[in-house]
């Protein structure tokens, strides 16, 4: 089966990538967990006390915001920003329903070993 027919079938592979690719970044994980707190930060907060500078900040945010986990917006000559949730959500949900696949599946092969039984033959 081709790969773009498979993302056919499972929608939700195809709108978390990007939102597991920004979050595939320590920094990134990092500038979430403080978003999460519900607060709207400016980048001079959020940098404040990282070891890397307010551009680099800046560009992890953008990032975040292309995979609309962040909104930003102004206040006077401030960005400030802010976690948007649903992407991290609709994620939860994608690997919820990749681990009942799993589930299945691993209960099948259970069950297909323990019919089968003592009488496969075993590598020496």
């Amino acid at each position: 089966m081709s790969p773009h027919r498979r993302s056919e079938r499972e929608p939700g592979r195809r709108t978390s990538a990007p939102v597991f690719a920004a979050l595939g970044d320590e920094t990134r994980l990092a500038l979430v967990a403080t978003l999460s707190d519900g607060q709207r930060h400016s980048i001079a907060r959020l940098s404040r006390g990282s070891p890397i500078s307010r551009q680099a900040i800046t560009k992890h945010l953008r990032v975040l915001e292309g995979a609309s986990l962040v909104r930003s917006g102004r206040s006077g000559r401030e960005s400030l920003f802010e976690l948007d949730p649903a992407p991290i959500l609709q994620v939860r949900g994608y690997l919820e329903s990749v681990s009942e696949q799993w589930d299945r599946t691993l209960a099948r092969l259970r069950s297909f070993v323990e019919e089968t039984g003592p009488g496969l033959p075993r590598e020496p």
